[in-house]
C-alpha cells in the first residue's frame, strides 16, 4: 500500500511539474511583454458598430503561427521524417513572436483579457502537442524509421499528404472541423503491414483519435459562445461602385469620405481579395475602423526594415517577417511585393 501511495504521489508531482512547465511561457509574457495601453488618436470613418479592436490584427497572428507550423511540418515530412522537424523551434517561435506582438499591442488598444484567455489556451495546447510529438518522434518514431527497407514506407507518403492537406485546410477553416477519423481510416486502408507502417498506423491513429475527441469539445464550446463574424467593413478609394461590385463576395454599401464603404469576407479570402484590388489600382483608407494592419511576408534574407519579428521557416529556404503598416500604405506595399524580394503570405484582419 505504501509503495502504491509513493507511485501515486510521484505521478501527481510529475503532473504538477508538467503543468507548471507549460504555464511558464504565459508567466513570462505577462511579466516581460505587457505594457499599459496607449489611447489611439485615430478618428474612424466607419460607424462604431462596424469597428473591430485594432490590437486583434496583431493578436490573430499566434493562431496563424500554429497554421504555419503545420505547413512547415508538412514541408519537412514531404521528403523527410517527423523527427527532422524542429518541434522546440516551433514552440519558441510561438512564444517569442507573441512577446513582441503583446508589447506592440499597447499602442493599438492593448491585450484584452478575453483575447489573452484564447491565445494562452491555444499556446499551451500547441506547446503540449509539440512536446508530446517531439518525445515520441525522437525516440520510437525514429527507431521505427530506421527499420525501413526503402526510403519511404507507404504510410510515410500518405501521412505527408494528409499533413499538407490539413495545413491548407487551416488557412480558412477552424481545425476542429477537419475529419481526423477519415484520415485514420485512410491509413488503415493503405498500410503494407511493415514495421514502419504498423508504427505509423498506431501512432497517428492514436493522435487522430485524441484530436477527434478534443475537436468535439471545442466545437461545442464555440457553439455555446458563438462563432466570430465572417465579414467586415472597410473604406476604399480610387475606384467606382460598379468596379467594386465585380469582386466576388464584396457588397457595396455606399459613399463614405473620399471613397466607398464596402463589406468583404475575412480570413484567407480577404488576403486574396486585397491583393486583387491593389493590382487593379484600388487604395485602402480604413479597415474595420482601424488605420494600422499586420501582414506576414517571406523573403530570402533574414532582415527586413521595421519588421516586428523575423525568423527562418522550417522546410523552406527563407524567413518569415511580421510587418505592421498603415492601412493607407497597404495597397502600394502589395503592388511593390509583386516584384520582390518580399512575398506576401497573409494579411491579418481583426
Amino acid at each position: 500500500m505504501r509503495r502504491l501511495f509513493r507511485w501515486f504521489f510521484r505521478l501527481v508531482l510529475l503532473l504538477i511539474l508538467l503543468g507548471v512547465g507549460l504555464l511558464l511561457p504565459v508567466g513570462y509574457v505577462e511579466m516581460a511583454c505587457i505594457r499599459q495601453p496607449v489611447e489611439a488618436e485615430y478618428t474612424a470613418l466607419l460607424p462604431e458598430e462596424h469597428h473591430r479592436p485594432e490590437s486583434r490584427t496583431l493578436l490573430t497572428y499566434p493562431e496563424w503561427h500554429i497554421v504555419h507550423a503545420y505547413d512547415d511540418y508538412a514541408k519537412v515530412i514531404a521528403e523527410g521524417d517527423p523527427h527532422e522537424f524542429g518541434f522546440i523551434r516551433a514552440i519558441r517561435g510561438f512564444w517569442s513572436s507573441l512577446c513582441e506582438l503583446s508589447y506592440a499591442s499597447a499602442e493599438h488598444g492593448g491585450f484584452p483579457d478575453e483575447t489573452k484567455q484564447m491565445v494562452y489556451t491555444i499556446g499551451v495546447s500547441f506547446t503540449a502537442e509539440m512536446l508530446a510529438k517531439a518525445a515520441y518522434e525522437e525516440t520510437l518514431g525514429r527507431l521505427a524509421a530506421m527499420t525501413r527497407e526503402s526510403p519511404r514506407a507507404p504510410l510515410d507518403v500518405v501521412s505527408a499528404r494528409q499533413a499538407a492537406e490539413y495545413a491548407e485546410f487551416l488557412q480558412q477553416v477552424p481545425w476542429y472541423q477537419w475529419d481526423f477519423a477519415l484520415d485514420a481510416q485512410e491509413l488503415a486502408d493503405n498500410t503494407s503491414g511493415s514495421l514502419r507502417d504498423t508504427e505509423r498506423l498506431l501512432a497517428l491513429s492514436l493522435e487522430y483519435g485524441v484530436k477527434t475527441l478534443y475537436a468535439g469539445v471545442i466545437e461545442q464550446a464555440v457553439a455555446n459562445v458563438g462563432a466570430d463574424a465572417l465579414r467586415l467593413r472597410m473604406v476604399v478609394r480610387d475606384t467606382t461602385p460598379e468596379a467594386l461590385a465585380e469582386y466576388e463576395g464584396v457588397t457595396v454599401i455606399g459613399p463614405l469620405g473620399d471613397g466607398f464603404e464596402i463589406e468583404t469576407p475575412r480570413y484567407r479570402v480577404l488576403t486574396s481579395l486585397l491583393q486583387q484590388m491593389a493590382r487593379d489600382g484600388v487604395n485602402f483608407t480604413e479597415i474595420a475602423g482601424n488605420d494600422d494592419i499586420l501582414l506576414t511576408a517571406t523573403a530570402p534574407g533574414g532582415r527586413v526594415n521595421d519588421a516586428l519579428f523575423s525568423f527562418p521557416r522550417q522546410g523552406h529556404d527563407d524567413f518569415r517577417h511580421l510587418i505592421l503598416l498603415k492601412v493607407t500604405e497597404l495597397a502600394q506595399t502589395l503592388r511593390e511585393m509583386r516584384t520582390g524580394p518580399l512575398t506576401l503570405e497573409h494579411i491579418h484582419d481583426y
